[in-house]
């Protein structure tokens, strides 16, 4: 007769522990049970939605429900930020951009309400950096010697950048710390790449400051004086940034050029870490397949994977440089 009690209160444990998991486990199993919207903050064909587009099918496959890709082009990505807000918590609304430099810049410069601690960054799978350039007919052979033009002959020399960029920012720095006075530089600002690398290509700026792998197109039409990272690309014949500075005894910060990937609200991740784990974990899957990278390099897009802690370790970085030289893009 005991033994019948104590199984019978054992028993109604065991319902009652099944009854108040089942919530936590049907959040994280059944989720997702529609498509996904991912909404990329640029318009169709952008570095960023080329990304988003290849990588969907893909994501959807490893998920079980199809990624329906929506486009909120605006205001430098703050269009796209403030939709993906402002849209229920709930995993079903992924943000897709080129989060570095445009986010932070949109907070700094935008006048954004959010902050970057609003989103979290499931990976950034696409970098670039940054390459200074001249027209390939230029005089100038070096960057020390462009950069001493600038200084010795005001507004002699012209650049085109994309406004707000990594690029932009770093030519204001080769100015300050090169202790040449910002008006001494022709500097136009475009919204775009393709219109800044139009304009040094056709010969009416004399360099350029942009991302080095969207520079491909115009590669036969430009020389490269120096690439912004640590190392030597592979890619480009010219030293780093800072090599290319020692004749004038000067170092620069290297900024990271762009950061491209997926991110969700904190909120999201805070109220469904289950959820989040599933699609971080899908995102990580479809990187790792052999199919993917393939289509991934013969598009011409990146494919790596940091993972969540990284990837917000990155986003945060990028923000406290931008915010250190933002008087630089005034």
């Amino acid at each position: 007769m005991l033994n019948t009690t104590i199984n019978k209160k054992f028993a109604s444990l065991a319902v009652l522990a099944s009854v108040i998991c089942a919530p936590f486990s049907v959040s994280a199993e059944d989720y997702p049970k529609k498509p996904v919207n991912v909404v990329v903050g640029f318009g169709v064909g952008g570095s960023a939605d080329r990304m988003t587009r290849n990588m969907s099918a893909y994501i959807g496959e490893e998920l079980g429900q199809p990624i329906k890709v929506i486009n909120k082009k605006g205001a430098g990505t703050q269009i796209a930020a403030n939709y993906v807000l402002n849209r229920p918590d709930d995993g079903y609304t992924v943000f897709a951009s080129t989060f570095a430099p445009y986010l932070s810049n949109t907070i700094l410069k935008g006048n954004a309400s959010y902050t970057v601690e609003d989103f979290s960054y499931i990976n950034f799978q696409w970098f670039d950096f940054d390459l200074i350039a001249v027209n390939k007919d230029s005089k100038y052979q070096s960057l020390a010697e462009l950069l001493t033009a600038i200084k010795e002959n005001p507004k002699q020399v012209s650049a085109s950048v994309v406004q707000g960029s990594a690029g932009h920012l770093m030519l204001k720095l080769l100015l300050e710390k090169n202790n040449i006075p910002q008006e001494n530089l022709n500097l136009v600002t475009y919204n775009s790449g393709g219109q800044s690398r139009s304009a040094v290509a056709g010969g009416q700026v004399d360099f350029i400051s942009i991302s080095a792998q969207g520079s491909e197109g115009i590669r036969e039409y430009i020389r490269p004086l120096a690439v912004v990272r640590g190392e030597r690309s592979d890619n480009w014949d010219a030293p780093t940034i800072n090599e290319a500075l020692k004749p004038l005894d000067v170092e620069v910060p290297v900024l990271a050029g762009s950061m491209r990937g997926f991110a969700v609200t904190t909120e999201f991740k805070n109220k469904y870490p289950e959820r989040f784990n599933k699609l971080s974990l899908a995102i990580q899957h479809a990187l790792a397949r052999k199919d993917v990278q393939e289509n991934l390099k013969s598009n011409d897009i990146g494919g790596v994977w940091v993972g969540p802690e990284k990837s917000d370790e990155m986003m945060k970085e990028n923000f406290d440089t931008f915010n250190q030289y933002k008087h630089l893009l005034d």
